[in-house]
């Protein structure tokens, strides 16, 4: 992380002559959070907070406008959102299929015979953990994750400036935002295998601070067609908060205070699928399913959508995040999304797209598409020459009926006799052992050239 530094450093406060002595002292008084009292001399300063209005900037809309022309915007909203994510339905196969092959659970099998090899070739799971502990490495060194980078000419100000910045940045994003590293980590993770990972940086009011977390592939929907996320007209976080989660935002103002119903029970497949493969299990799963869409809308009923002042509403749709509940349709939130001094209206960015390979859409490859059938093909390999080597070891055959042995059903065990009862004949004519071969060398050598490729 770099931060370029080129702008004055220092430059005389209000109030203070060339000698820095004060013209006139400074009182300030805060009669109460939202209103302060301040006096420079003769002259007195009273700033109060107004009553909140549609008008202010950084207003939830929602607490405006009617439930009829919300209904309109989720309704509509919440059907594209099915589209996008109807549209990557082969991917998400893809994905759960690459979950199997990382071999985080041992496959019980009953086929060829109950008890045949279940291991997995760790392939992509060494890949990944390689990636993670070689990147971690690089991008959290001893000395911090940020560094900083003067921009111009040299100077011992700038300098002093640029290493006061690279102390903050990485006191803040060591110290101060503690979950920056563990979410980068696994952030780390994930990248690799499913080859897209994202970040949300956003200012948290349940904890007061910016914070920065991972947030899955799975989680983030992309419409149709988009090849990056800069440019993308629409973007859905599927958010997952418990009750209290939702009440705490609706006391600090972020969410209008409304009835949120219950829980919408809903998981999609490749949560099942990490929950097999990491051992978890849905038992009382009581978060809502949130959808958060950073979305280009026209709202009618926001004042400052008009064009340049305009009275009539903007036919062009303009950037807003809309936050709803999943099932019941309840809108939480409305809220402008670009800056106030922006008069192109240029959306916010929150989100970071890592990209382990870029492919031909938004998505990008990772090893899950590239190596996916190797690793496939190396288990298969794997589990026929551990099946062979087992067959080989203890082998089975026919034999006849009138053969009695002690005991049938249990593998004799090394230096154990048994007593048989033999119907006619010699033993030797009454059993016939089948021909298995053992573990064949072409099969070992074709597994190391496949993990070799």
């Amino acid at each position: 992380m770099a931060t370029n530094i080129d702008k004055a450093l220092f430059q005389q406060p209000t109030g203070i002559d060339a000698a820095g002595a004060m013209e006139e002292p400074i009182e300030i008084e805060i009669i109460d959070p939202e209103a302060v009292h301040i006096g420079i001399g003769p002259l007195e300063i009273d700033i109060e907070k107004g009553e909140p209005s549609i008008d202010d900037f950084d207003a939830n809309l929602a607490e405006y406008l009617s439930e009829g022309e919300l209904m309109t915007l989720v309704g509509d909203l919440d059907s594209d959102i099915d589209n996008d994510r109807n549209s990557r339905k082969e991917w998400e196969k893809a994905y759960v299929t690459g979950l199997k092959l990382l071999g985080l659970q041992i496959e019980e099998r009953t086929e060829p015979w109950d008890g045949a090899s279940g291991v997995f070739h760790p392939m992509i799971t060494e890949a990944v953990v390689r990636f993670q502990s070689e990147t971690i490495t690089e991008t959290f060194p001893a000395m911090g994750p940020v560094r900083t980078k003067i921009v111009g000419k040299e100077t011992p100000e700038k300098k002093e400036a640029a290493a006061r910045v690279q102390e903050d940045m990485n006191f803040q994003l060591t110290e101060v935002m503690q979950e920056f590293r563990p979410e980068h980590e696994r952030m780390l993770w994930s990248l690799p295998a499913t080859g897209s990972a994202f970040k949300k940086v956003y200012f948290d009011p349940n904890i007061g601070r910016q914070t920065s977390v991972f947030i899955p592939a799975e989680d983030i929907l992309l419409p149709y067609g988009t090849s990056d996320i800069q440019s993308c007209y629409r973007v859905t976080h599927i958010m997952r908060k418990t009750e209290n989660e939702i009440k705490k935002l609706q006391q600090a103002g972020f969410y209008r205070d409304v009835d949120i119903g219950s829980p919408d029970k809903h998981i999609d497949e490749i949560n099942k699928a990490k929950d097999k493969e990491t051992g978890f299990a849905d038992m009382n799963d009581d978060r809502f399913t949130l959808c958060e869409s950073h979305v280009d809308l026209i709202v009618k009923g926001d004042p400052l959508c008009g064009a340049d002042g305009e009275d009539e509403p903007n036919v062009i749709a303009v950037p807003y995040v809309l936050t709803y509940i999943r099932g019941n349709k309840t809108v939480l939130a409305l809220r402008r999304n670009w800056e106030e001094e922006d008069d192109l209206r240029l959306k916010r960015q929150h989100f970071v797209h890592y990209q382990y390979i870029p492919g031909f859409g938004a998505y990008g490859f990772g090893l899950f598409h590239l190596i996916g059938g190797f690793a496939n093909s190396a288990t298969s390999l794997m589990r026929q020459l551990i099946d062979a080597g087992t067959l080989s070891n203890l082998p089975g055959g026919l034999k006849s009926r009138g053969l009695r042995i002690k005991g049938d059903d249990t593998p004799i065990a090394p230096g154990e006799w048994r007593d048989v009862d033999v119907g006619s004949g010699v033993i030797r004519d009454n059993i016939l052992p089948l021909p298995y071969k053992d573990p064949s060398q072409t099969l070992y050598n074709l597994l190391n050239t496949v993990v070799e490729e």
